[in-house]
């Protein structure tokens, strides 16, 4: 333990941080390098790489061979049951696991960028952030969108490898570091007196690039044949999303308004964030012939194909055909949201503001990103 305070004082946290990314980056080299078939092949590839790969190649799924990967159109149950190196697009078990600690590892280096820069303190910048969460979900739309175009036969704004800097799950890292260096860029502006406000300049720029996103997927939407333009789904899902965050918001401040003295319209923005996931899922998996859009989709997260399971399996099949089978998702990611904020109470985020903001923008945008990618593929029907 002294040796440990001992380094930290001597080099600092963060860079103890960085030693300890390159530590960690040499080591999974290292492991691909002595043993490629079982570390690359059988666990980054298929667990990891390998879904994205097959997404970017808009394909049912890849097949790592001897020649290397090669995308499958079709045939992919029969090449499972084969014992086939398989890996399909979306999330497993184990790639969940993994990006989750990915995400806790990373927030700590955020933490400590954060510290040095000496920002993040005020809650002002939570809000600067919140476009860029919008815009990892609408940049999603437009990987989507190059999946749509390919299958038509016409060239994508974006090609693979490319392609795959906004495909789930980096389109995370993506949007991540876009935003560090927006902030830096902000921050150094602000310190020279070139600008006024950092966090300002940051929303500002943030808001620029998702509106520049999504007027290029208006244009597709209304001058592609592979495309069509749904707006009844982007006001249902807002609109829903809404009414839903603010009436939790209201119920809170009225009988337990120690649960949003801590956050403010902070808690109010998490909770929101969460009901637009929620409700496009829902939407999406049980409403959209209510809504008048002819699309089908599936959920990609194994946390929500559980849930549309064992509601199926419990709810009687009359109430299914009635109400969907996916609604237990929304009721559950609000309760998660809920809860979440109830624990940054005033104590919590007096005695650590920085730390808590970088969470509460973290929980955010676990919700409201894969939320307006989901509302916005179907949006723009893509």
């Amino acid at each position: 333990m002294e040796t440990f305070e001992r380094a930290v004082d001597d080099f600092g946290p963060g860079q103890l941080w960085l030693g300890s990314l390159v530590a960690i980056l040499l080591v999974a080299v290292g492991a691909v390098l002595a043993a490629p078939r079982v570390v690359w092949d059988r666990f980054l590839w298929q667990y990891f790489w390998g879904p994205v790969y097959a997404d970017a190649k808009a394909a049912s799924c890849a097949e790592m061979t001897a020649s290397g990967p090669q995308p499958l159109y079709e045939g992919c149950q029969a090449a499972i049951q084969e014992g086939r190196l398989i890996a399909e697009p979306g999330y497993t078990i184990v790639s969940e696991v993994g990006y989750m600690l990915i995400l806790v590892y990373m927030l700590v280096g955020v933490y400590f960028l954060l510290e040095r820069l000496d920002i993040a303190e005020d809650p002002k910048l939570y809000f600067a952030f919140v476009p860029f969460m919008l815009l990892g979900g609408a940049l999603r739309t437009v990987e989507d969108a190059t999946d749509r175009a390919v299958e038509a036969g016409v060239s994508p704004i974006v090609e693979y490898p490319l392609s795959s800097l906004i495909i789930s799950p980096v389109i995370y890292g993506t949007v991540f570091l876009l935003t560090l260096l927006v902030l830096v860029v902000c921050v150094k502006l602000d310190n020279d007196g070139v600008i006024d406000s950092y966090y300002r300049t940051t929303g500002a720029v943030g808001g620029v690039l998702v509106v520049g996103t999504l007027l290029y997927l208006t244009y597709v939407a209304l001058t592609r044949e592979y495309a069509t333009l749904y707006p009844s789904v982007l006001i249902t899902t807002v609109g829903l999303a809404s009414a839903l965050s603010y009436a939790l918001y209201w119920a809170f401040e009225t009988y337990r308004p120690a649960m949003n003295d801590g956050t403010g319209y902070i808690g109010l923005l998490v909770i929101w964030g969460h009901a637009i996931d929620g409700v496009a899922n829902v939407l999406l998996a049980d409403w959209l012939d209510v809504l008048n859009v002819p699309l089908t989709y599936y959920p990609k997260h194994p946390a929500n194909a559980f849930i549309i399971a064992a509601t199926e399996s419990l709810q009687p099949a009359s109430l299914s055909a009635a109400i969907g089978t996916s609604w237990p998702f929304l009721f559950i990611k609000l309760a998660v949201a809920s809860l979440v904020v109830s624990l940054f109470n005033e104590e919590f985020i007096d005695d650590s503001p920085r730390y808590a903001l970088l969470l509460l923008i973290a929980v955010t945008a676990v919700g409201l990103g894969p939320g307006s990618r989901d509302m916005l593929r179907a949006t723009f029907g893509i």
